[in-house]
């Protein structure tokens, strides 16, 4: 399926907005399990605790938008939210495990995928729906100063960096191509 089949051009159907919804709010409650495995490994007397704790505190912030937003309209989440659970507490432990560098890492990857994705999105809303294309250009914001607060922090120097990135790169796009579904 190519990006703009997935996509569709402004104009997006109700159910079409209803999956960026699910797929969205999906994301940031991956996102939030992520930093709970990186905090339960790294603890909070790590130095970039306070960072990760921000990052997650942001993430909450955009599921619970989400959320919202879900119930008004009445769109029900994916059905793998209890994977997502597991999934994601369970990626950013391990990368936690592995370092600080490679926790980082893990985060830039996601946030890499994630602007990319905000993005194709933003350009199938076009001024569709201008509460979801406002909340995302807001989120996608603050998503792209994760990716860069994880790259400063030495994200690339994590251990085989480039397969690591990849693979959660993968990894995310697939939840992501999965949650719109189901």
């Amino acid at each position: 399926m190519t990006a703009s089949a997935a996509y569709p051009r402004p104009g997006v159907r109700g159910a079409d907005r209803e999956a960026m919804l699910r797929v969205d709010q999906a994301g940031e409650y991956g996102a939030v399990r992520i930093y709970a495995g990186q905090l339960a490994v790294l603890g909070d007397r790590h130095p970039m605790s306070r960072e990760i704790a921000h990052m997650a505190s942001q993430e909450e912030r955009h599921r619970a938008h989400f959320d919202a937003m879900m119930a008004r309209r009445g769109a029900r989440p994916t059905a793998l939210q209890p994977i997502w659970h597991v999934a994601g507490f369970a990626l950013g432990a391990a990368t936690a495990l592995l370092g600080p560098e490679a926790a980082m890492a893990c985060t830039a990857a996601i946030e890499t995928e994630i602007d990319a994705h905000y993005d194709r999105q933003l350009k199938s809303l076009g001024t569709d729906d201008p509460e979801l294309s406002a909340a995302i250009a807001d989120f996608q914001a603050e998503e792209v100063e994760h990716r860069e607060a994880a790259l400063k922090a030495g994200a690339e120097r994590a251990p085989g960096y480039p397969l690591l990135s990849g693979f959660i790169r993968l990894g995310c796009r697939a939840a992501i191509a999965l949650s719109e579904k189901i």
